[in-house]
C-alpha cells in the first residue's frame, strides 16, 4: 500500500466513524458541538500518520506539489470532511449558529 493510500485510508476511518457514529448520536446537535469532537479526531488523525511517517523523509504528493506527512494528511482530511459536513447538516438539519 503506498503512503498516500496509507493516510487516505486512515483518514476516511476516521470520518466514517466520526460522521456515521459520533456525531448522529450527540445531543443537541449543533455545530458548536462538533467542533471540539473534529479536533480531538483532527488530532488523532495526525497522530496516526506521524507515528507512521515521522522522520521517514517520505513525501507525498498533492498533485502539483509535493509535501511532507503532516501537510498530506492535515489537506486530505479537510478535504474529505467538507462533504460529509455538509451532507450531514442536510441530512440532520444542524443549524451553523
Amino acid at each position: 500500500m503506498s503512503p498516500e493510500l496509507k493516510i487516505l485510508t486512515i483518514n476516511a476511518a476516521i470520518l466514517l466513524v466520526a460522521y456515521l457514529g459520533i456525531y448522529p448520536s450527540q445531543r443537541p446537535r449543533r455545530v458548536a458541538e462538533m467542533i471540539p469532537t473534529d479536533i480531538v479526531l483532527s488530532a488523532l488523525a495526525l497522530g496516526v500518520a506521524g507515528l507512521l511517517f515521522w522522520g521517514s523523509g517520505v513525501r507525498f504528493s498533492l498533485i502539483f506539489v509535493e509535501v511532507n506527512w503532516f501537510w498530506f494528511s492535515l489537506v486530505t482530511i479537510t478535504a474529505m470532511e467538507i462533504p460529509l459536513l455538509l451532507w450531514f447538516m442536510r441530512r440532520y438539519d444542524v443549524p451553523i449558529e
